[in-house]
């Protein structure tokens, strides 16, 4: 019997959920395996926010092709997919967010945006033409097309090396409770930030700006600002609002590998805050997810 992609990614979701409980098996902790964890989501969140999104999905910022892989790889590390079905999905995100073809809609509620998009049946999910038709400058690169098929075997060959140099606990806390955690603060900025926090901006979905989860994701978190600029390399748009990975992208320009950084002007800024003073759309009331 074949198993639907939903259900295997259900499946995989699971398992990982389980074994990263055995973080709390007092034999498993140590002190070198949770800085390794810590390490490890660090740079793998920190090739999502770069090169996932920033670079590939909106092009705000071009890297240096060297760096570009070397940050799309830590990207395929977090598990959440190859750059090509990533970039693919987040393009239709913003192209239909909060509607029915969002694929993880707020308009479906919490649960749906969170994580119940990703193993349930989803309608709004890209077809392969429609990945086809977002992402055809991903498609045309061999590396990236590699990367799309071999999630899973970088993994594994990551959980072999952490096994070869700490035992059981790098694998523990490196791998299991590395990607959980990395996965929720990935999946509350669809969830999370959908539903609480500040605007700056008036848009048509429901985005917001929570700050707390900024400074979990490398700036991710000044979501409506993105919303409302997804072509922009900086996040956070206020003084007060820490965007990390701009600070760095400021420095790559430095060293010359980062260029056609883009940025809105400040007559957008200043137009797109006017226009907060109107009324925000009306949320609709969320719907269960279907299954």
């Amino acid at each position: 019997m074949r198993i639907e992609r939903h259900h295997a990614t259900g499946i995989g979701l699971l398992v990982i959920h389980l074994a990263a409980l055995a973080a709390f098996v007092p034999l498993l902790f140590s002190w070198s395996a949770v800085f390794v964890a810590l390490a490890l989501y660090a740079a793998t969140a920190f090739g999502i926010s770069l090169c996932y999104h920033r670079s590939l999905a909106h092009r705000g910022v071009r890297l240096a092709k060297a760096l570009e892989y070397a940050t799309a790889t830590l990207g395929t590390l977090a598990l959440q997919g190859g750059p090509i079905e990533w970039v693919s999905t987040h393009r239709k995100h913003h192209a239909f967010s909060d509607t029915d073809n969002d694929p993880h809609s707020m308009s479906r509620g919490f649960l749906w945006a969170h994580c119940a998009w990703l193993f349930r049946r989803n309608a709004a999910m890209p077809t392969p033409e429609e990945i086809r038709h977002y992402v055809p400058d991903l498609i045309e690169d061999r590396y990236y097309r590699w990367l799309d098929r071999n999630p899973l075997v970088l993994q594994i060959a990551l959980a072999g090396l952490l096994f070869s140099l700490g035992g059981w606990s790098w694998v523990v806390w490196g791998i299991f409770a590395r990607l959980v955690f990395c996965y929720h603060i990935t999946w509350m900025i669809n969830s999370v930030s959908h539903m609480v926090g500040y605007r700056n901006f008036k848009t048509t979905d429901w985005s917001r700006n929570v700050w707390w989860l900024a400074l979990l994701s490398w700036g991710e978190g000044w979501h409506n600002n993105h919303h409302a600029f997804p072509f922009s390399a900086r996040f956070g748009l206020r003084w007060f609002e820490f965007d990390p990975v701009w600070l760095v992208v400021r420095v790559l320009r430095v060293v010359h590998l980062a260029h056609e950084i883009k940025m809105p002007s400040v007559g957008m800024l200043r137009r797109f805050r006017a226009q907060l003073k109107e009324r925000s759309p009306q949320r609709r009331s969320p719907r269960p997810a279907s299954s």
